[in-house]
């Protein structure tokens, strides 16, 4: 980061364990406690709402006669203000609480679905207008974002296990979601996603509200967002570990996961028909709903070594479609595939939860996040050239080599490979 040089924060020594709020150890279940369960509920809400909303916008453009690009132009909309500005959301979760961020977010999302609703009831004769509902509705995705991470353990005892649940349920909403998006697309208007989505956000808000979590720490009084910048980046740079870990991501969102969706829907649309895809898709998305519910039943030493193992199942995706598999067998790749990528998701989202101290939670989880996500999109964008230069079947290989040394990276760095597992509160 651009800062590092001038930073006047001195550097931060990770805390043996996190200091946060949570429920005392006879405080009745680890994981399904008032708090968690409303939680739970708010998330899911959240997350049902998400996933409708580009299958929406899609069907509604396309329906109301605009091209094709328009789509593009929409999520891109949606997306950039997210990956700008989630860093700023992890600050301001800090400061004025998590809770509070999330649940304006929330009522800021209500808003923008709302208004949506508005447009294509109407007809979206304008596309700024939705342009830039799609905006403000990515900034309050930036903003919910990084307090989604540190409320976890704030509302059970038992964090890997309520990861677990909360990645089955992002699994199942992933699913779920477009099917309702289409279903009410087709059979009324998109307008009537939207009306929806926005009763989805307003419970989340109103979970989100009853929430009784006690004093969470902040910064202290007087300290300016620049410092708090400065301050969390100093706190993800002192943890080997974690920087480690993203540095190794960015290789493979930009050379495996970001080529890999475009490439593979080219061929596999092709070969064996959009119907075959999309089963192939669900395939995926019940083996991300395996590896939710492993991650709540497998608690191995070391986490991020478990989910290193695990994201061995990564590179059978591009390898089935390589060796041009049919499609039962694509199935099997696709499913334990989904699976291994999902616990690896529990294992990390639990160490990033339990490492850290509280007081900073919201901002390191932020830059960890901008640093996960950050080059998927160039590794779509390059996906087409690349593709057209070497074949897409060689893109889908080296994707596969990608995959393995990532995960012989994850191994071969002697402090991801040895982080051990915080017990259970």
């Amino acid at each position: 980061m651009v800062w590092t040089k001038t930073a006047v924060v001195p550097e931060l020594r990770p805390a043996p364990a996190p200091a946060v709020t949570a429920p005392a150890p006879d405080a009745g279940p680890a994981i399904w406690t008032r708090n968690f369960r409303l939680y739970f509920t708010a998330r899911s809400s959240g997350l049902l709402s998400d996933a409708m909303l580009p299958v929406a916008v899609a069907a509604g453009l396309i329906g109301a006669g605009h091209p094709l690009g328009s789509v593009g132009y929409a999520m891109a909309f949606l997306m950039a203000p997210f990956a700008g500005l989630v860093l700023i959301g992890g600050v301001l979760a800090d400061r004025f609480t998590a809770r509070r961020l999330m649940i304006a977010a929330d009522l800021l999302n209500l808003t923008t679905r709302v208004l949506m609703a508005w447009l294509f009831f109407t007809g979206v004769d304008r596309l700024w207008q939705l342009y830039a509902l799609l905006a403000v509705a990515g900034t309050a995705a930036a903003m919910f974002q990084p307090g989604a991470a540190s409320t976890v353990p704030l509302t059970a005892r038992d964090v890997q296990g309520a990861n677990g649940v909360l990645r089955t349920s992002e699994a199942l909403t992933a699913l779920l979601g477009p099917a309702v998006a289409g279903l009410l697309a087709g059979a009324a208007a998109t307008g009537w996603v939207m009306v929806v989505a926005a009763c989805a956000y307003a419970l989340s808000a109103c979970c989100l509200l009853a929430l009784r979590l006690g004093p969470a720490p902040a910064p202290p009084p007087g300290d300016s967002l620049w410092r708090n910048l400065v301050e969390g980046w100093h706190e993800f740079r002192a943890r080997t570990w974690m920087w480690g870990v993203i540095v190794i991501w960015l290789f493979f969102s930009a050379l495996c996961y970001g080529p890999l969706l475009p490439v593979a829907a080219g061929l596999l649309v092709p070969a064996h028909g959009s119907t075959a895809y999309g089963l192939l898709n669900a395939v995926f998305g019940a083996g991300t709903v395996l590896g939710g519910l492993l991650g709540i039943r497998v608690r191995p030493r070391h986490p991020l070594r478990g989910g290193a193992l695990a994201m061995l199942a990564f590179p059978l995706y591009p390898l089935g479609i390589v060796l041009g598999l049919p499609v039962p067998l694509l199935a099997v790749c696709f499913l334990v595939t989904g699976a291994g990528v999902t616990f690896w998701g529990v294992m990390w989202a639990t160490s990033v939860q339990t490492q850290v101290p509280a007081e900073v939670l919201n901002r390191i989880h932020a830059y960890e996040v901008a640093g996960s996500v950050c080059m998927a999109p160039v590794g779509a964008a390059l996906a087409g050239p690349a593709a057209e230069a070497f074949g897409p079947k060689a893109v889908l290989a080296a994707g596969a080599a990608v995959a393995l040394l990532v995960v012989a990276a994850l191994l071969l760095v002697r402090p991801i490979r040895n982080l051990r597992r915080v017990a259970d509160r």
